[in-house]
């Protein structure tokens, strides 16, 4: 039974013309047999550029730990040499225009895929290992939460892949990458890059957030003797001025999710990661 049949977010919007394109395309492949791989020439004028970890604040919200069903799953900090052979599933029309976890409006015709634990906005390839077709696609929601399924395909790439009648295939995944910037030329195949790791970098901790700087500085002044690097950034929200208290700088995320850890063990129930 297809997968759309079970809750879950939307998709993203293509451009109307772009839209209108797609389907012309996707009609001719829908009815060819065997391999059927797509050429791709790189993002469009549309396209934005790679997503990165977040500066002076908490790391992206597709990026944190979250529970379905009972289920915690931990996103990948990359996607660098990720491969996985499972099932494919794909979801349709009762999720179309809803929004998927990287805030986009779910498009079912737009070449894009779920995938529990691969970074946003990750490419990917899926190889249909019934028929050998070959398709390119975007990662931009989370799932498919059923058992045994590791990718869940848009209307459209189950369509192209040959998944659309069965509702399900074995297939392979291979994460590229982010799709470069500025090689949209034609006939020239797109260049995917590694995306940015989330595991390394410069990390801190946030044990809280005033308005009065003074409040800052006063709990910054008992730590210190116990955490020992405690400092207060100033930061300017636009609609108002705040002094942040951040404990300890490391250049990994696991020494700032240990160091959180102690902290909230402390009584500083509200810590929480910072990359900046």
């Amino acid at each position: 039974m297809p997968s759309w049949n079970r809750g879950r977010g939307g998709r993203w919007w293509a451009l109307l013309c772009a839209l209108a394109l797609l389907s012309g395309l996707l009609a001719g492949c829908a009815s060819r047999q065997g391999p059927a791989p797509r050429v791709y020439t790189g993002p469009g004028p549309g396209e934005a550029p790679a997503p990165t970890p977040g500066k002076g604040g908490r790391l992206p919200a597709t990026q944190r730990p979250y529970t379905i069903q009972g289920h915690t799953y931990h996103p990948l900090s990359s996607a660098q040499g990720y491969q996985e052979r499972g099932i494919a599933s794909w979801y349709g029309p009762n999720f179309h225009g809803k929004r998927t976890s990287n805030g986009e409006a779910y498009n079912m015709e737009a070449l894009t895929a779920a995938h529990k634990t691969l970074p946003m906005d990750t490419w990917v390839e899926v190889t249909n290992l019934d028929n050998g077709r070959e398709l390119v696609l975007r990662i931009n929601d989370r799932g498919p939460f059923v058992d045994g399924r590791i990718i869940d395909l848009s209307k459209a790439a189950a369509r192209d892949l040959g998944v659309l009648a069965r509702g399900t295939a074995p297939v392979v995944v291979r994460a590229l990458g982010y799709r470069q910037m500025g090689t949209g030329v034609a006939g020239r195949p797109a260049v995917y890059v590694p995306p940015p790791s989330y595991e390394t970098g410069t990390f801190t901790v946030q044990v809280g957030a005033f308005t009065n700087p003074a409040n800052a500085r006063r709990l910054a002044a008992k730590l210190r003797p116990v955490w020992g690097q405690v400092s207060v950034v100033r930061y300017d929200r636009g609609d108002a001025v705040f002094h942040r208290v951040w404990v300890g700088k490391v250049s990994h995320l696991q020494e700032a999710k240990a160091l959180e850890t102690r902290l909230r063990a402390s009584g500083l129930a509200n810590s929480f990661t910072v990359a900046w």
